[in-house]
């Protein structure tokens, strides 16, 4: 591959985590050190945001849940001012770049909040964002959908009942509901799911058939007569901001959004099935395991739908 060749280098910003400077970075020169936690134990937070025509879309729901983030792993409250200057910076050079002309229409792309525990020799956290383009394989599951297969995600995080009848969490340390860096299993089920022949992974209740959420998605479900619905957030289900940008918007054009307990055959039943997520913002479920999942006849209105909310929350 040719210099003319290398895809375009993505625009890095280092942030001092106490209010302090923030400044960019070149892409092609190392900023993580080798006693870094995010490298030695991910231990740290992350958020991604995607960027639409030169705007942050769903920017406050993402730092409500970065600083819930951080804060349940004990990390230093995240400044909001630097973050979200740092990120149109970021923008503004994204753009600069790749000489994108004013007025010409700009390609999507993703902004990747990163925040770390930072290195052991110092203890001082450690903070930076990239901004780069979203691969073309997103590009193209946002057009074609995706083959999902379904699975138990491995380990469950219940409540003890105590003979008071008062319920604990058994493991609080998992800090359940952080975004954390802390992403192998969730890669591995991903690499295990296209190994046969699958795009992605819904994790299921292995008694039940209980839907939780995708690997890296939240499950949106279709349902006759202007009706979504979504898996019940809290446990082991994370809310997803893009979910619920959607139902706000939907809840506003007359749609019925609800969270409840989602089954496997919720899903076989229903008109369409969508992951989403911040980047790939929806992709249609095209096959369940060995079902297959038909177009639905308002595909093309449940798209319209789902763009629109996310215009919504440009800024």
């Amino acid at each position: 591959m040719g210099i003319s060749q290398l895809p375009p280098q993505p625009v890095i910003y280092i942030i001092e985590p106490f209010g302090g400077s923030v400044r960019r970075q070149n892409a092609n020169l190392p900023h993580i050190f080798w006693d870094d936690a995010a490298v030695t134990r991910g231990d740290g937070v992350f958020e991604t945001v995607l960027v639409r025509g030169g705007r942050p879309a769903n920017l406050d729901a993402h730092f409500k849940r970065f600083a819930r983030s951080a804060r349940l792993l004990d990390l230093p409250e995240p400044k909001k001012e630097q973050w979200i200057d740092a990120t149109r910076e970021a923008i503004n050079d994204f753009i600069h770049d790749r000489g994108i002309s004013q007025g010409k229409e700009l390609p999507d792309a993703k902004c990747t909040w990163t925040y770390t525990r930072g290195r052991q020799s110092t203890g001082v956290p450690t903070a930076w964002l990239t901004l780069r383009d979203i691969d073309a394989e997103v590009i193209d599951q946002r057009k074609r959908g995706v083959k999902v297969m379904t699975a138990p995600r491995g380990y469950s995080i219940t409540q003890d009942v105590s003979e008071a009848g008062k319920s604990s969490e058994s493991a609080p340390w998992m800090a359940v509901g952080a975004k954390t860096l802390n992403y192998a299993a969730n890669m591995a089920a991903l690499r295990w799911a296209k190994q046969h022949d699958f795009d992605d992974v819904i994790y299921i209740d292995p008694k039940t058939s209980q839907v939780l959420e995708g690997a890296t998605s939240t499950v949106i479900v279709v349902k006759k007569g202007e009706r979504l619905r979504t898996p019940t957030a809290g446990g082991q289900v994370l809310q997803g901001t893009t979910q619920k940008a959607i139902f706000d918007y939907a809840t506003e054009k007359g749609w019925r959004c609800k969270m409840r307990d989602v089954y496997l055959d919720d899903l076989l039943k229903a008109e369409s099935v969508w992951l989403v997520s911040s980047v790939r913002m929806a992709v249609r479920m095209t096959r369940i395991d060995d079902e297959k999942m038909p177009a639905p006849s308002n595909e093309a209105e449940i798209r319209a739908l789902i763009n629109a909310a996310m215009d919504a929350k440009l800024s």
